[in-house]
């Protein structure tokens, strides 16, 4: 059949099979009989466009349907329009109805199923197509990318007859999202020529696995190959030195967004802001933020959440007062801050205060009674959100799920989930974890297992939510095969294995997958390290806990860890001393120190554990000592008993005998 002329498209016939979805045309100004139909077409497709931008998608509609000539762009924009709307059925309906499709059309859709998360679909789509170009293969790429199957995606990666720099970023982007850095590196170096975009993937990638000195080497080896780094990636440079908490490297760029043109930058300033606060300078960021030449109500209301993340209450609501029109952003923000702070008297003022509230106004409420362990207050004023007849967001969704959790009310989580499904959030990520974290929390497995089930796109969390969930409720044979199947496995899905099988007396299993985890290249979490140094002292299997200390040293990962707290302290000084290494806790015990880290009771009681198993006795002194001195801590009997095993291990049974006599 000979293909009419793209200008002479019949309106009509097409569309017999779809006038179901119309509405009565709209006749526009200028009809076929204007003296240029070529321009009339042109601006009639834009209007399209432009309508679907705005989200007015019955109007783009109108003027589709009042359009006496269509060509292939018309239906393109349509199908666009759709797609952009999340109506994928119509987006569908109208692309059966063409007949003359080209490869941008089948793109379009291809890339439409993809972004609702159909990928069963957009292959489908991608399978039909009569003809491909790059730009297809990249969007069927990029949809396996998005929906987590980076499997498939590097299948496809390999089978396509040409690459160009969009395909090689959306493989290394699948590969950096799954936390897999090790094959996103090496890819990377495989690239001939990297713009912006493939060095912002693999310095946000490192950034995402905590590994924000790798982050870092990525960003100056960028700046080195004499790519300048564009407002995009000098944000997330930005990123990987707030994990460094190095106020010299935030400077260095804060030169280079200088030099490069972007001193006066919203965006580029509120990161530098945002990058002194993270690196706990206080001082710095408020400096920063006097100097900027321009204050725009997002810059304010960032220092304004730093004053409140402080507790600087006072500072924080100087800048909220001194903003003439504050928009709901700030206003959701001085909620929050005060939520933060246990101030919900406050919180709830400036709620009620508020001229607009948007869905983030009662998430912002909602999340802050549910942090504060006021469930119950939270859950009612999901359901005054609800009367009002206002859509709760995906974050609301979640904190009420969350509320339902804490408290253990399984038959309010059913009623959020059914209107979950009825306001259609149900599919989204976010809501589908919390409802599996919540069924998981009431021990409802059926329940939780099926709503994993039965999700359209499942990340990392959806995955680690399910294994979470079953490890909890003792199902190890179910935790294991839902490990083995998961596309992606991060530091969380990690430490959820592992965490199953410690409690079920399997430690020698838990030790062996913790060095899987080290061969992988994904560093452990400080949760990932106390489960198993207390799991291994709890069960007291000294043999295996000696061995996990000795791989912790070898592969360096309690050296390179950058947020160390108390409890990780603790853990691995416990760990010294059930195994007897007393120098090596002596060490740990001051970089703890040096690290800022003050010391407390129970540290006291594991180094000087350590101590007594070496047989360090002056060293045992100079801490008990230290608690009192330096500390201005009372040693308790366990203390006390400590420091006598270590006098009399060592034969000093007459000072053993002393400190017996002056034991509280």
């Amino acid at each position: 059949m000979r293909r009419p002329a793209v200008s002479t498209f019949n309106s009509t016939l097409p569309l017999a099979r779809f006038r179901s979805l119309s509405t009565v045309p709209i006749p526009l100004p200028v009809s076929q009989s204007s003296p240029n139909p070529q321009k009339h077409l042109f601006q009639c497709n834009q209007r399209i466009l432009q309508l679907g931008n705005l989200g007015r998608i019955e109007e783009a509609r109108h003027v589709f349907d009042s359009m006496s000539q269509r060509d292939t762009v018309s239906w393109n924009s349509m199908i666009t329009a759709y797609i952009q709307n999340n109506n994928i059925r119509d987006a569908k309906l109208l692309f059966n109805a063409f007949e003359y499709k080209n490869v941008r059309t089948w793109t379009i859709m291809l890339s439409g199923y993809a972004k609702a998360g159909l990928i069963e679909e957009a292959k489908t789509v991608f399978q039909s197509m009569p003809e491909r170009n790059v730009v297809t293969w990249n969007a069927m790429l990029a949809g396996y990318v998005q929906n987590g199957d980076i499997k498939s995606a590097r299948n496809l990666f390999d089978e396509m007859p040409e690459k160009n720099i969009s395909s090689w970023n959306s493989i290394i982007t699948g590969y950096s999202r799954s936390g897999l850095m090790r094959e996103a590196r090496e890819l990377f170096d495989r690239i001939g020529e990297r713009n912006c975009v493939s060095w912002m993937v693999m310095v946000s990638g490192y950034v995402e696995i905590s590994q924000y000195r790798e982050g870092w080497h990525i960003f100056v080896m960028m700046m080195n190959s004499g790519l300048m780094p564009d407002q995009a990636t000098l944000v997330v440079g930005l990123s990987a030195i707030m994990g460094l908490n190095n106020l010299d490297l935030i400077g260095i760029l804060r030169n280079i967004s200088m030099k490069l043109g972007y001193e006066g930058d919203v965006v580029v300033g509120t990161a530098i802001l945002n990058a002194y606060m993270r690196s706990g300078s206080l001082d710095n960021a408020a400096k920063f933020f006097e100097a900027m030449p321009g204050k725009s109500v997002a810059t304010r209301t960032t220092m304004m959440a730093a004053y409140m993340q402080k507790g600087r209450i006072d500072d924080a609501r100087h800048i909220f007062d001194e903003i003439e029109n504050p928009n709901v952003v700030t206003w959701n923000a001085m909620i929050g801050g005060y939520a933060q702070n246990g101030m919900l008297e406050e919180a709830k003022a400036i709620f009620l205060q508020m001229p607009v509230r948007n869905a983030a106004s009662w998430a912002a409420m909602i999340a802050g009674f549910v942090q504060n362990g006021n469930c119950k207050e939270g859950l009612k004023l999901f359901s005054e959100l609800h009367r009002t007849g206002m859509v709760p967001s995906h974050s609301t969704f979640t904190s009420a799920l969350f509320a339902c959790a804490n408290i253990g009310d399984v038959e309010i989580g059913k009623q959020i989930h059914s209107l979950t499904i009825k306001t259609r959030c149900h599919s989204n990520p976010f809501v589908g974890n919390g409802l599996i974290s919540m069924y998981a929390k009431c021990n409802n497995i059926g329940d939780f297992s099926q709503v994993f089930s039965t999700m359209n796109v499942r990340d990392r969390v959806s995955w680690s939510s399910l294994l979470s969930g079953l490890s909890e409720n003792n199902m190890l044979n179910d935790a294991w095969n839902i490990f083995e199947k998961m596309p992606m496995r991060d530091v969380v899905s990690w430490t959820a294995i592992i965490s199953a099988y410690v409690p079920a007396g399997q430690a020698e299993r838990a030790l062996k997958l913790f060095l899987d985890m080290l061969s992988a290249g994904v560093r452990p979490k400080n949760i990932t390290l106390t489960s198993l140094l207390s799991a291994c002292a709890n069960l007291g299997v000294t043999s295996l806990e000696n061995s996990f200390m000795d791989c912790l040293y070898g592969f360096h990962v309690f050296e390179e860890m950058l947020d160390r707290d108390l409890v990780t302290w603790n853990a691995v000084l416990a760990g010294c001393a059930h195994n007897g290494l007393g120098e090596e806790a002596t060490k740990i015990f001051k970089q703890m120190e040096e690290a800022g880290v003050l010391p407390n009771e129970i540290s006291f009681l594991n180094v000087l554990g350590a101590c007594s198993h070496a047989g360090l006795v002056n060293e045992g002194w100079d801490y008990f000592i230290s608690m009192t001195q330096d500390y201005g801590m009372l040693p308790s009997i366990y203390h006390y008993t400590c420091m006598v095993d270590l006098l009399g291990r060592a034969g000093k049974l007459s000072e053993a005998e002393a400190l017996i006599q002056n034991m509280p």
